[in-house]
């Protein structure tokens, strides 16, 4: 009798020890590499992980449209489908299309002089130069845009890095009053001290776009 008392309550003992948990002190199997509570970790195909910033990608150009431009389009060196840039270069490029102009090259074209207000140095200068848009139309950018044309825009690029955005339509005189001139010289003296090119326009209160050391002119159509 006392031993079938005995055996019930083992049998019971067992069956309570295995419906708990681990015994104090144990540790519960961990997660998975990747995941927490259950959640994968890994990367969110959705949202990619962003180009290394030192790639040369403008952010400022993925915008709510959800395009992004290539970094390798936006930044002079790391555009390893065109030839690199010599010392003292302008490349603009359009289409497919590249045209490189050292400063001889461009002394050649006609010039305009400008003289226009510069808040920054709260003084007038003269700057003489080439119509940018004599050079955007030698690789086929229209003379007399419409249509899908006004879809177009460029960056303009400093040897430091800085860039300015424009419609082509702005660069336009036959569409617009301001004139954007890539200026060769100051007040009559070739420019220097950031490099031999400097894109300068009138119309603009302060000189927040116009790009000293300019080595590069991109031309993009909008999505």
């Amino acid at each position: 009798m006392r031993i079938a008392v005995w055996a019930v309550l083992m049998l019971g003992l067992s069956v309570a020890t295995a419906g708990a948990g681990p015994p104090v002190g144990s540790q519960a199997p961990a997660p998975a590499q990747g995941s927490m509570d259950g959640m994968d970790m890994g990367p969110n195909v959705n949202h990619p992980k962003p180009a290394d910033a030192g790639a040369g990608m403008d952010m400022g150009h993925c915008g709510g449209m959800g395009h992004c431009m290539d970094s390798k389009t936006m930044a002079v060196s790391q555009d390893e489908n065109l030839p690199p840039l010599a010392a003292g270069v302008l490349r603009v490029t359009y289409g497919g299309k590249l045209s490189d102009w050292t400063p001889a090259a461009l002394a050649a074209l006609p010039h305009k002089t400008l003289t226009v207000h510069n808040e920054h140095a709260k003084a007038d200068q003269t700057y003489s130069g080439v119509a940018l848009i004599d050079l955007l139309t030698q690789l086929g950018v229209p003379a007399q845009p419409h249509g899908k044309d006004l879809a177009l825009y460029l960056v303009a690029i400093g040897s430091d890095g800085y860039k300015a955005v424009y419609s082509v339509a702005e660069v336009n005189p036959g569409v617009h009053d301001a004139t954007v001139i890539v200026a060769d010289s100051e007040d009559g003296k070739p420019l220097t001290a950031d490099g031999p090119f400097k894109l300068v326009a009138t119309g603009e209160k302060r000189p927040a776009r116009w790009v000293r050391g300019l080595v590069g002119v991109r031309v993009f159509a909008a999505q």
